[in-house]
């Protein structure tokens, strides 16, 4: 940590020096345009960006497969805005994992193609993002994955099973928009500004989206087990519409407290949510001691699916207590 006095000039002006080690490593000069940001009792300062489009290259001559995939995702969740992917020669085996990335990515489109390279580029203007958006649409698609996947299980329907499982997808792009704009805001204090939410709500809805993405996946893994299950028994089943009920009612008081205005309304509904949690808790036992009189097998894909609903209960019990830290007063 370096300190300066301020100083007046002019009679008017306050002006600080700016350290030399600093300016150089950031190419900043006499005639450098500078950027500064107010954030409450701080100054931020950044050297003005020459242009909004982030380009990277990444060499992936020894990527394949998922790694590949994973490393192009990896590139935009960065913040890339147009990514260059090299190699001697790119296999065909290579340009199906690219294309397999792009298609899980939103916004995201192949723009060039050669020999030894593909460009793939970002469409979306990321300061038309807004990470609220994508959080409350993660929130309607967990949420109505959760109902439809206990729909399909109690009523034997494989249709409505297979389309809980491709919506996961869906959730994922989501989840990946949701890291990209939240990693912005860390790396520039202009993106914060532009998307018009504090930076510590911006985490604050980046840790409940990785809840919301974890919902989604129980409610995959739910559909999953039920395409492998014949008809349940009665008892069973309406005991699982009820623990449903009870986890999609945490999943809905936890978002509200998440999104409130009102101090007192978000310290209501989730100190609600936290509460409904432990009574999923006793819920679930029951559940399982029902479960110990059905044949082993069944009971034991019943017994991993009243687990994903107990989990998402917690899961909402996470955001609850995310929405408590949001609401609390800050130094």
């Amino acid at each position: 940590m370096e300190t300066r006095k301020v100083q007046v000039t002019g009679g008017s002006t306050y002006t600080v020096s700016l350290p030399k080690s600093w300016a150089t490593a950031n190419d900043v000069s006499a005639g450098t345009i500078v950027e500064f940001f107010p954030e409450k009792d701080s100054l931020l300062l950044t050297p003005q960006s020459e242009t909004d489009r982030q380009e990277g290259t990444l060499d992936i001559a020894d990527l394949e497969g998922e790694r590949l995939t994973r490393a192009v995702m990896t590139m935009y969740v960065s913040g890339f805005d147009i990514i260059r992917l090299e190699a001697g020669r790119i296999t065909t085996d290579q340009r199906r994992a690219i294309r397999s990335a792009t298609q899980s990515l939103v916004g995201v489109e192949v723009l060039e193609e050669t020999t030894d390279s593909v460009v793939i580029q970002d469409l979306l203007d990321s300061s038309e993002l807004s990470i609220v958006n994508a959080v409350s649409r993660m929130r309607l698609i967990a949420r109505s994955m959760l109902e439809d996947a206990v729909t399909g299980l109690v009523e034997n329907d494989d249709d409505i099973a297979r389309d809980v499982i491709d919506r996961d997808d869906d959730v994922d792009r989501l989840w990946l928009v949701v890291s990209r704009i939240f990693r912005a805001t860390l790396r520039s204090p202009r993106a914060a500004e532009e998307l018009g939410v504090p930076r510590e709500d911006c985490f604050d809805y980046h840790s409940s989206a990785r809840q919301l993405e974890r919902v989604a996946d129980h409610a995959a893994k739910i559909s999953n087990l039920a395409l492998k299950l014949e008809q349940i028994p009665e008892d069973v089943a309406d005991a699982l519409v009820a623990l449903h009920a009870d986890a999609s009612d945490v999943l809905e008081k936890s978002m509200d407290a998440l999104v409130a205005d009102d101090t007192e309304e978000a310290n209501r509904l989730g100190h609600a949510a936290r509460e409904a949690v432990l009574e999923i808790d006793e819920h679930t036992r029951t559940i399982d001691d029902m479960l110990r009189d059905l044949e082993p097998v069944q009971a034991q894909s019943l017994g991993l699916i009243v687990d994903s609903l107990s989990r998402s209960a917690d899961y909402g019990g996470n955001i609850a207590e995310t929405a408590l830290q949001k609401a609390a007063p800050r130094p």
